[in-house]
């Protein structure tokens, strides 16, 4: 009974980090968990508009559980990764109520990636499914 105990103990404490790890897109996006609510994508490079929105769709949907409608919104605009302490990430939720974030003030054009922007899971989806640009 005690080594059953000890085999459980110790089976789930290594089984513990594994849920707190990378998540690793297809295209190689990576992207770490902030905290229980906000997330945060990681490119292999600088990275592309479609690179964030798209990991941030795939851990939505894989990791989260969320559905194809719920919405994504950006915590915080590019910036150097909490998680890493790359140049380059961007923190999403898909709860931004609990976290503070509100829509961005409305105008004619919209640069970049902002926080309180958001786009449904299928829609940043779409992003997964362009071909990514060749660099020499």
């Amino acid at each position: 009974m005690k080594n059953t105990l000890i085999a459980f103990g110790l089976t789930a404490t290594l089984m513990a980090p594994l849920s707190a790890e990378a998540f690793t897109t297809a295209r190689g996006v990576r992207v770490n968990p902030v905290d229980d609510l906000i997330f945060e994508v990681i490119p292999k490079s600088s990275g592309s508009y479609g690179d964030f929105w798209c990991g941030a769709s795939e851990y939505a949907r894989r990791v989260k559980g969320a559905s194809w409608t719920d919405r994504i919104y950006v915590v915080q605009g590019r910036s150097t990764s909490v998680t890493t302490g790359r140049r380059s990430a961007v923190q999403y939720t898909l709860s931004p109520a609990e976290v503070g974030v509100a829509p961005p003030p409305q105008g004619w054009l919209a640069l970049g990636i902002k926080a309180g922007d958001s786009m449904s899971v299928q829609q940043a989806n779409t992003y997964c499914m362009q071909t990514p640009i060749a660099r020499n």
